[in-house]
């Protein structure tokens, strides 16, 4: 389907972006929107997806090089990120993965952590996930029931989790739990969990959702499990504020993607209704989808000067 608003671009937007976009826009129409339908029916997206994309550059674009990234900005995740919400695909959790997670581990984890892990997350060899919400808790993390108590040189964590995006087939997991239970939001560690083999750790149920049902989302179990003290982010009791330093990253780049969804939710309208036949005549010949299509023109030309074409 050829989109409705292919003049508009982001005036940030460079030749090497559009090939990149151009890339990934053929990726998913070759690897993964031909098996939608069996994505969604397995309520995940085939493990071998993950290596593709590795092998493509689609993975980690914005990770230093040196850990085994594309050694991108946070452009080149937006084109990446974006183009299949372009393409009305929401099953592949890379923006979780590499638009999230792999920045935890690059910006706060040590030197040894970065190296172990950013590489196999950049092959698509591990997976990565973050599990902050809780049964019981949302987006109050000073409530989480999650605990890690200092022993020796390992964590010991025991909680659970829910709604965790990649939880299925994640590899290591970047949890938020409380590691000073008087010290409110200065109370908060992250600590990345390895999953492997891990005593202790348990996936629940691939949980149904209104929407995304290609995307695997899970619950998630911690029982006594064991992580070296070396995994815990930055300093301790500081996850708090390394989320706060993260968010308006992740919210910009989800912010371009929500915009590209909303793309393809105009393409497939406007593909409806110069198809569909009502009364005798188009949709798009009716008075209202006229109207509509007269304001749509209207913000259109609105924006024109501020877009490059």
């Amino acid at each position: 389907m050829k989109s409705t608003l292919t003049n508009y671009r982001p005036n940030w937007m460079t030749p090497e972006l559009e090939a990149l976009e151009e890339m990934t826009r053929r990726f998913f129409l070759n690897e993964i929107i031909p098996h939608r339908e069996r994505f969604e029916a397995q309520q995940h997206v085939d493990r071998e997806v993950w290596f593709k994309a590795g092998e493509a550059g689609l993975l980690c674009a914005s990770i230093p090089a040196e850990y085994g990234g594309g050694g991108g900005s946070i452009v080149h995740d937006a084109v990446i990120l974006g183009t299949p919400a372009a393409l009305g695909d929401r099953s592949f959790g890379n923006a979780v993965h590499s638009g999230i997670v792999a920045h935890y581990v690059a910006a706060y984890g040590s030197e040894e952590l970065r190296r172990r892990i950013l590489p196999k997350a950049a092959s698509g060899e591990m997976i990565g996930a973050i599990a902050m919400t809780e049964p019981g808790t949302g987006s109050d993390l000073q409530a989480i029931a999650t605990r890690a108590v200092h022993d020796g040189d390992h964590w010991v964590i025991n909680g659970s989790k829910t709604f965790i995006t990649n939880g299925l087939l994640a590899d290591f997991v970047v949890v938020a739990a409380k590691t000073n239970e008087e010290g409110g939001a200065r109370g908060l560690s992250l600590i990345v969990v390895e999953t492997a083999g891990l005593p202790g750790y348990s996936v629940g149920r691939n949980l149904h959702k209104l929407g995304q049902h290609g995307q695997d989302t899970v619950e998630m179990f911690f029982d006594n499990v064991r992580v070296p003290a070396g995994n815990l982010l930055g300093e301790e009791n500081t996850g708090f504020v390394q989320l706060m330093q993260q968010l308006p990253r992740e919210r910009l780049v989800l912010g371009y993607v929500c915009a590209r969804a909303i793309e393809h939710c105009v393409d497939v309208t406007t593909a409806y209704t110069t198809e569909r036949e009502a009364f005798g005549q188009k949709l798009s010949s009716m008075q209202n989808t006229r109207f509509e299509r007269r304001l749509d023109a209207q913000v259109a030309r609105q924006r024109a000067p501020q877009q490059r074409r």
